[in-house]
């Protein structure tokens, strides 16, 4: 069989079965678990994310992560009740009992907006990272997932 027959037999096959030309997995990241879930396998409280969260990915080796919200989210952090707000996607770096460069949570507080950069989690308390400066608060305050403000209650799947 000449080179340019088979050339054109080998497209034939691949176009006629697209399966073939498709990888088995489009995304080797992809994992049964919840968001949630994975915020407890590495440590923290599920109630850091609100309960309209409607997918995640996670790089299992870099741990770089992005969760989307099903919109924009206010909640009332416990237990001091500032205000926070969500963006309908949050990215950040995800380890063992530790977020760092987080992306899409602000916080109100001292009359003005403030990125939170990091959370940590030390064993019965959660540490916001906010620039140079923390705040610690247990973490039985965040043991559920918050509704966003304004909204129709979500049940969080965990």
């Amino acid at each position: 069989m000449a080179p340019g027959s088979l050339f054109f037999l080998l497209s034939f096959v691949f176009l006629s079965f697209p399966h073939f030309s498709r990888p088995l997995n489009p995304n080797p990241n992809t994992n049964p678990n919840s968001a949630y879930d994975e915020l407890k396998n590495r440590g923290f409280p599920i109630g850091l994310l609100p309960t309209n969260v409607r997918g995640y990915s996670l790089n299992r080796s870099s741990g770089v992560f992005a969760v989307d919200l099903d919109d924009r989210c206010r909640i009332t952090l416990p237990p001091d009740n500032y205000l926070a707000a969500y963006s309908p996607r949050i990215t950040g770096k995800l380890n063992e009992r530790r977020i760092s460069e987080l992306d899409g949570i602000r916080v109100r507080a001292f009359f003005r907006w403030w990125s939170i950069t990091g959370i940590r989690s030390s064993g019965d308390d959660v540490v916001f990272e906010v620039g140079v400066t923390s705040a610690k608060y247990p973490s039985r305050n965040f043991g559920e997932s918050p509704d966003c403000e304004g909204r129709r209650p979500r049940k969080a799947s965990s």
